[in-house]
């Protein structure tokens, strides 16, 4: 692996444990609309920003709904989790890894599907602007994940080249956008991701202490 300067970091289920509020506001929006949403079809939501996630449901169920208007009330129930649940954390290590990284001297990048008033969310309640040099939003570029813009702005704005930077992902689609970037991609196997096969991550870690051999 060659010297690596930049790492990139998903947020939902690599940072935080956030996939079970995720669900429950997606959920509690299907129900709302009186939709029956597979685990199958949820699953290939996952990794794709909200308002992607909307556009797919409405062609799919022949929707009059309009896609961002069922953002806002997605969100809306995801703010009230986030607000109200006590026992929403941090993945375990990732704090540490954190720290690793910054005191190393590599530069850090966020790359999120999530919209950045809820990445700001985060970093604000965990204290994690002052260790990052960007972060983006997918829900403010034109595709998101599958697509590999997200990364490809991520090396840009960590100032890196592509072969010197690393993704850490959890979700299938994140990876693929990592692979079509041209990025070397650590697979995390978050245990309540278990739906994500991660099968073309360059390498799969189970902790993020696995990251301290190869970096």
């Amino acid at each position: 692996m060659k010297n690596i300067e930049c790492v990139i970091f998903d947020m939902d289920g690599v940072i935080i444990d956030s996939e079970l509020l995720h669900k429950k506001a997606y959920y509690e929006t299907f129900v709302s609309l009186g939709l029956e949403v597979s685990e199958g079809l949820y699953k290939t939501l996952t990794g794709s920003s909200t308002i992607n996630a909307f556009q797919k449901l409405v062609a799919h169920f022949n929707l009059n709904e309009d896609p961002s208007e069922l953002v806002l009330q997605k969100r809306k129930r995801y703010v009230n989790f986030f607000e109200n649940d006590p026992t929403l954390h941090l993945v375990k290590g990732v704090e540490e890894i954190i720290h690793y990284f910054y005191d190393k001297g590599i530069t850090l990048v966020l790359a999120s599907s999530s919209a950045m008033v809820n990445i700001d969310r985060v970093f604000n309640r965990f204290h994690l602007n002052q260790y990052f040099t960007a972060k983006i939003s997918g829900a403010d570029l034109s595709a998101s994940k599958p697509h590999p813009e997200i990364f490809e702005k991520a090396a840009i704005l960590g100032n890196t080249p592509k072969e010197n930077c690393i993704v850490i992902e959890d979700s299938d689609n994140g990876v693929k956008a990592a692979n079509d970037a041209g990025i070397f991609v650590f697979g995390y196997r978050n245990p309540l991701a278990a739906d994500q096969t991660l099968e073309n991550a360059d390498k799969i870690i189970t902790d993020f202490s696995e990251l301290r051999k190869y970096i």
